[in-house]
């Protein structure tokens, strides 16, 4: 039984039959303006750049208007939103040359994860890749798939598919497992069109791609005295099937002392938008988490998914614990950086 089709058909269905909540019509919106094109993405970071640095952001919260509203889990999950990256479309391989691949930047991580998408292309063209970040690219469509807007969904994966050379790279390579999930469907999702199985065919997330190929000889990691938790993402675990990857990339930086999180079969809380439809069981879960890494004292949590990095460092500030929450590629780049000119 496909219950992860059969429960987006249904979303659908109840959507077209009974519509929508003012509280979702509102999630909607506010997806949309971040997910529609790099021109809306433009506008909605600037606008909330503004929102954060003015003052006004600390009113709102003051006022109580973002529960009325139901914007505070929300507002709660946002991270400090930065200007929207701007990506060269090619990064030429540094040293000899592997192959090529293309990279899927996605939507929200251009304004909230730009060191991951930085440290992707700066791990892959040192190991001898070049790396292509195709313009026309923008969200993998999952939210709104998975939240029955299914037309949006299947408009923004058109998009991508022709957006991406998918025959002429050796992979394209995802940083979030969440879009990786995504992108793998996309065959499943548009089943008439022909490009879909080749492109779904070719993607990758990074820390599987990393684990995967060879490294030159002369690439090292420098030791990192720091003890880290490794967090598996749902999609990562069940849907990409790849959640030995992270630590085996991890376990490559000498001195590092790895942790798996505890339950890491378990989810976090954040879904997608789940947290937003579904709060309280939201953070039941991630209280259970936010436990977990108070007992186990990590330096660093790594997840491999930058919806539940956001929604696991908002409960880490709620809870007053300084824990850095990064993608295990960064943590990789940093040490390979130290270590590049020997």
């Amino acid at each position: 039984m496909a219950y992860g089709e059969l429960i987006v058909h249904t979303r659908a269905f109840l959507k077209k039959e009974h519509g929508i909540s003012r509280h979702g019509l509102i999630h909607r919106l506010a997806i949309n303006a971040l997910t529609a094109g790099p021109l809306s993405l433009r506008v909605s970071a600037g606008l909330l750049r503004l929102y954060q640095r003015s003052g006004l952001q600390r009113l709102l919260r003051r006022s109580g208007m973002l529960r009325l509203l139901g914007l505070a889990q929300l507002d709660a999950a946002l991270p400090a939103i930065t200007p929207v990256a701007r990506w060269r479309e090619f990064y030429p391989a540094s040293g000899g040359r592997a192959g090529e691949v293309a990279l899927f930047t996605g939507c929200v991580a251009n304004i909230t994860d730009r060191r991951t998408l930085d440290a992707c292309i700066a791990v892959l063209t040192r190991l001898g890749y070049d790396v292509r970040v195709p313009a026309g690219q923008g969200c993998c469509g999952s939210l709104h798939w998975h939240g029955g807007d299914r037309g949006r969904a299947e408009a923004l994966m058109r998009r991508n598919l022709r957006a991406f050379p998918a025959a002429s790279v050796d992979a394209v390579v995802t940083s979030a497992s969440g879009c990786g999930a995504m992108l793998k469907e996309y065959a499943v999702c548009l089943t008439a069109d022909k490009s879909a199985p080749a492109f779904s065919d070719k993607i990758k997330d990074i820390s599987q791609f990393l684990a995967e190929i060879t490294w030159p000889r002369q690439v090292s990691l420098a030791p990192l005295t720091k003890r880290v938790a490794v967090h598996d993402p749902c999609t990562l675990a069940n849907v990409l099937r790849q959640e030995d990857k992270p630590l085996e990339l991890l376990r490559r930086i000498p001195g590092v002392e790895i942790i798996p999180l505890p339950d890491n079969h378990l989810c976090c809380g954040a879904a997608g938008t789940y947290h937003l439809a579904q709060p309280e069981m939201a953070h039941r879960l991630r209280a259970d988490k936010i436990e977990q890494l108070v007992r186990l004292k990590p330096d660093i949590l790594a997840t491999s998914n930058i919806g539940c990095a956001m929604f696991l460092e908002s409960g880490l500030r709620a809870a007053g614990l300084d824990i850095e929450v990064v993608h295990p590629v960064v943590l990789l780049e940093k040490q390979l950086q130290v270590t590049s000119g020997k």
